[in-house]
């Protein structure tokens, strides 16, 4: 029962690469959105929210659906990749990480969101009137202060990402060696007679690698709140 077959130990690297790739692209993207949200007040903001936080009450599948229209061959943003820098993300590895990205970025950008609306303006203030411009300021000053919030958010997307099922199949579909990922492949076991003890296994290992993660950002957490304590 312990024993990995070679397919699901593929699932299991390409689940890994899709989660890792997904939190790694859409950190800057997730840190710059916290900010405007956080820190500006424009017309319009709430809906911007609201179109941040969509994918979390949205069915996975909806999404999938939607980034298919807009991603797939036929479609607007799709046909002009494929056509212009031969770029295809349906029925690939790299829309999977596309789907998990998208819907593991709520879960990011909230994270950072509250650990910026903590922090003491007073003191980005107080760099300001030394002569730093705010470019420098952020960098120096206000992302060190969020930096636990900045990882509370990569984990929690890169968790998110590795439990993706509904967004990713109906993107990128189910395909063996390009685009089977863990959650996928319990389902495929699922339909399966005989599948069980494969599923519950997959079950198992998902489990301990979402755990892990969790641990690993409170761990990270704890020594960077202890390392700016100590500044």
């Amino acid at each position: 029962m312990l024993a990995l077959t070679p397919e699901e130990i593929t699932a299991i690297k390409l689940s890994l690469r899709v989660a890792t790739l997904a939190m790694a692209a859409s950190l800057p993207f997730g840190i710059a959105m916290a900010w405007v949200l956080a820190r500006t007040r424009f017309y319009g903001r709430p809906l911007l929210n609201a179109l941040v936080l969509l994918p979390l009450v949205l069915p996975p599948v909806v999404t999938g659906y939607v980034l298919l229209l807009l991603f797939g061959r036929q479609g607007p943003i799709g046909h002009f990749l494929d056509e212009h820098f031969g770029i295809v993300l349906a029925f690939r590895w790299t829309g999977a990480a596309l789907a998990c990205a998208i819907m593991g970025f709520p879960l990011m950008v909230r994270a950072m969101q509250i650990s910026l609306e903590a922090v003491d303006r007073r003191v980005e203030q107080a760099a300001a009137t030394l002569g730093a411009n705010p470019l420098f300021v952020f960098f120096t000053v206000t992302l060190p202060l969020i930096l636990p919030g900045v990882i509370a958010g990569a984990i929690l997307s890169f968790a998110r990402a590795m439990g993706e099922f509904g967004a990713t199949i109906t993107f990128v579909s189910n395909i063996p060696g390009e685009t089977q990922t863990l959650p996928t492949l319990i389902y495929t076991f699922t339909q399966l007679p005989g599948g069980e003890a494969g599923a519950l296994r997959l079950t198992l290992i998902s489990v301990v690698i979402s755990l892990g993660a969790i641990l690993l950002s409170e761990a990270f957490v704890k020594r960077v709140q202890k390392t700016l304590g100590a500044k």
